[in-house]
């Protein structure tokens, strides 16, 4: 709850909401409802969360995590968002690696896969470069998705598909 503040900042900010489909957070209150509906997903085994924040500041900068489980298939998506004034910086980078490693390693994922809209440049790069690759026929995803979003998968090294 001590972040809630900052996760205030973070989901009611302008830039960081363009690409994503989801109610602006406007009030504080809203932010630690937000923050009690993530820590019962994760005491669940929902997903995953985590607080972005520089090394050398406790400050919540971000978060990332991974969510939408799909045990049989030992998936799950991969979601993240930075304030404005981070992006750009190579901190994502940072933080997406050492998620996909957890995920392969620790949650013993098969594929880990991200919906990022269609027009958000940077995020498409971002997982690109991490080796990402468009799912174009919806294996890894409902094919019902909003026209505006792309589907995106990476399979653990050395493992099948999860299909």
């Amino acid at each position: 709850m001590e972040d809630a503040p900052e996760v205030l900042l973070l989901r009611s900010d302008e830039r960081v909401n363009e690409f994503l489909d989801r109610p602006k957070t406007l009030t504080i209150h809203d932010a630690e409802v937000f923050i009690e509906k993530i820590e019962i997903a994760v005491n669940k085994n929902e997903s995953a969360y985590w607080a972005i924040s520089l090394k050398e500041n406790d400050v919540l900068i971000g978060t990332i995590c991974l969510y939408n489980f799909i045990k049989e298939r030992s998936l799950a998506e991969i979601g993240y968002e930075l304030m404005p004034e981070f992006q750009s910086r190579g901190l994502m980078q940072e933080v997406v690696e050492k998620i996909i490693e957890y995920g392969f390693e620790t949650l013993e994922l098969n594929t880990i896969t991200a919906v990022p809209d269609a027009g958000n440049a940077r995020s498409i790069g971002l997982l690109r470069k991490n080796g990402f690759k468009a799912d174009s026929n919806f294996e890894y995803c409902e094919s019902d998705l909003p026209t505006n979003y792309l589907v995106y998968f990476l399979n653990r090294p050395g493992t099948p598909p999860s299909l």
